[in-house]
């Protein structure tokens, strides 16, 4: 069945498919690893799956960067030509299996560590077509999915000033509706309302939806007995947002290792499903971090999807010691953490909000091989806690943004 974004059924699966969040917390175990794509998409459980990250806008070349963890790599698969874009052609097939399957494949721009930004509005409209040509339906020498259409963009800003991402995603707009399918445009804030690095650009452009972070934060869904955390989310869709039918997502980890807090049993999120299907129009469904996390946490992926569609689905079962110690008020978290993972079904890894260089080289039949560094641990910002993946890129310190939204006791979204 085709993707229909006016449901509130569908699992925007993983926040997101690319960094292998379960093979940065268990390096040795390679056989749970991040698998090709196109291995999450033969069942019906999951409908959207964002690729994690478009890294850098100007790159080598003025043209974007990608890192996608032990899949591909600049390091690991080579550029292609005059470019820093990493050479992922190989990913086009698994793609597009998923596409004909009925799966949303997006790229997400940003991530942690994302250098994403714009001087003016107009040169975020000029780099619209950049875009357009890269990932999208235009045409370029420089496509790293090679033949791969994707299915829009979605803007998981962290840091950084909102200059001209309107202008960019209004030009972007423009070129998707002179298109030849249809296409999406996303964004990923954080609970806490307004969000401070995509906030105006919410309230400014007309997006498909919003996959909202309930997690590393105070409003997590570890903390959602609040009404009026749901009941303002539902408002700003409905009187503030320009696109009166937005879609607003539950963002959530999908195991215990995915985030340094906010995660849940299953059956826990399926009573706040249960309860924001029937008292809010804007529900669109669920966000989990990640598809890896998904699969090694016994499937917490189908539980969900079950709640969603009031089928039936066995509970995830997984063993996992660990002590962590969090505090998502700082925005900071230290971890001491040992992971055994029960799964039902063949474990799979996508990595979690940080990304950073693996080493991979890649066989024809697109089975990723990968040699990593050992990845450390994320310890400011949104994604405390969580381990970086990316080894050539900077974490920016976003611990004084953090602590700002909360001295002066933001809302939640």
């Amino acid at each position: 069945m085709a993707f229909d974004m006016t449901l509130n059924t569908n699992l925007q699966s993983s926040r997101y498919w690319g960094q292998n969040s379960y093979g940065a917390y268990n390096p040795g175990n390679t056989a749970a690893w991040q698998q090709p794509i196109e291995y999450y998409c033969g069942d019906s459980t999951i409908d959207t799956l964002p690729i994690a990250f478009l890294t850098d806008f100007y790159s080598t070349g003025n043209l974007p960067s990608i890192d996608i963890a032990n899949t591909c790599s600049s390091s690991g698969n080579g550029v292609l030509g005059g470019t820093n874009l990493a050479n992922c052609t190989f990913l086009a097939a698994g793609i597009e299996t998923c596409q004909q399957a009925g799966k949303i494949v997006t790229m997400s721009i940003g991530g942690a560590t994302g250098n994403v930004g714009f001087a003016s509005d107009s040169d975020g409209q000029a780099y619209a077509q950049v875009i357009w040509d890269t990932f999208l339906g235009g045409s370029s020498t420089t496509r790293p999915f090679g033949t791969a259409v994707l299915d829009g963009i979605d803007m998981d800003i962290e840091g950084g000033s909102q200059t001209g991402f309107t202008a960019f995603l209004t030009a972007l707009r423009s070129l998707m509706d002179g298109g030849d399918k249809q296409y999406y445009i996303t964004a990923a804030p954080q609970c806490p309302y307004p969000d401070a690095n995509i906030g105006t650009t919410l309230n400014s452009f007309s997006f498909d939806a919003v996959y909202v972070q309930f997690y590393n934060n105070y409003c997590e869904v570890s903390n959602f007995g609040n009404p009026n955390v749901q009941r303002r989310r539902d408002n700003w869709a409905k009187n503030t947002s320009p696109n009166k039918n937005v879609k607003v997502y539950i963002g959530a980890p999908a195991s215990a290792s995915a985030a340094g807090s906010g995660y849940i049993s299953a059956s826990t999120l399926a009573t706040i499903i249960s309860q924001t299907k029937s008292q809010y129009s804007s529900f669109g469904g669920v966000m989990l971090w990640d598809v890896s996390q998904a699969y090694a946490n016994g499937r917490y992926d189908q539980a969900v999807k079950a709640a969603l569609t009031g089928s039936s689905a066995a509970s995830p079962v997984s063993s996992r010691p660990a002590t962590t110690t969090a505090s998502s008020i700082k925005g900071t978290t230290t971890s001491t953490i040992k992971a055994t993972t029960t799964s039902s079904g063949k474990v799979t890894t996508t990595s979690s909000g940080k990304a950073t260089t693996a080493r991979s080289s890649v066989t024809t039949s697109g089975q990723a091989t990968t040699s990593a560094p050992s990845p450390s641990v994320t310890t400011t910002g949104r994604c405390a806690g969580v381990p970086a993946w990316e080894s050539n890129i900077i974490v920016r310190p976003l611990t004084s943004r953090v602590s700002l939204r909360l001295a002066t006791k933001s809302r939640a979204f």
